[in-house]
């Protein structure tokens, strides 16, 4: 193999990494300019990674191609993806679940040259993925880390959960006051929207009015009950009038079948 060439396998470019500076040549990368249409990633500035290793980060990787040009957003996922959807940014409720196995990568360069440069990398010139400025954890190391972080900060949490109420509770007062607006007012079509704030609001749920409702509601299941026993008890009494009726049906027959049989002709 010739010095300074580059490797292109089914349109991907071979990246040759290794762990950090004191290893050996291990894995490679697979890289090429992205094709999506995606806002978040340009065609021309994006470029494509296959067979990231389980324990890069996003920042590691980063750093890592900011030697071809400076980078603006590094999106890491375990398959590749369309679009990019608003994330929740929460730290103790996270709705997004953290990618263990090997991953693709869309790293948006802000030229669109420092895509070029990574296509045409040497195969021969090794890219070291960590080292003393970005180290990457692993083993106990991490481990550590990840316990760290998890760990939870009882004023950070709350904090965290007033803002959310807070947000909530501007939503719903902003909602029933946009209710309030409408109510009375008719559409396009003359229709007027019948809501929850009209004139008969409706009782308040207290305890009390909980009580009846309660009430209420067992007396409507001792009523169901008593009524679908009493049908029981008139389905029984029809069956057993009409095994009753069956029975001297057929003794009425038999009778009348001896009778005929008997029978003798007798004029006077």
């Amino acid at each position: 193999m010739c010095a300074d060439k580059t490797v292109v396998i089914d349109g991907f470019t071979v990246l040759q990494t290794k762990f950090q500076e004191s290893s050996k040549p291990g894995h490679s990368l697979y890289v090429k300019e992205h094709q999506g249409r995606a806002s978040t990633r340009p065609k021309d500035r994006t470029l494509f990674v296959v067979n990231v290793p389980p324990y890069c980060t996003q920042v590691s990787i980063q750093k890592v191609f900011s030697a071809f040009g400076e980078v603006i957003k590094v999106y890491m996922y375990d398959k590749p993806h369309s679009e990019d959807k608003q994330r929740n940014q929460s730290k103790y409720f996270p709705d997004i679940p953290q990618v263990k196995g090997f991953k693709v990568a869309y790293i948006v360069f802000k030229k669109p040259s420092s895509v070029q440069k990574v296509r045409s990398h040497p195969y021969d010139r090794i890219l070291t993925l960590s080292d003393e400025e970005v180290p990457i954890l692993t083993g106990i190391k991490e481990w550590q880390k990840e316990y760290r972080d998890n760990e939870c900060n009882t004023q950070e949490l709350q904090s965290e959960i007033d803002s959310y109420m807070e947000a909530y509770d501007e939503e719903q007062e902003r909602e029933k006051r946009l209710a309030l607006e409408q109510e009375g007012v008719p559409d396009d079509e003359g229709w007027v929207k019948v809501t929850r704030h009209g004139k008969n609001k409706g009782a308040p749920r207290t305890e009390t009015m909980e009580k009846k409702v309660t009430a209420k509601d067992k007396r409507r299941q001792t009523e169901k009950e008593l009524k679908n026993f009493y049908a029981f008890q008139m389905r029984e009494s029809k069956r057993d009038s009409i095994a009753e009726l069956r029975k001297k049906f057929e003794e009425d027959k038999q009778r009348i079948s001896l009778m005929k049989a008997s029978r003798k002709f007798r004029p006077y």
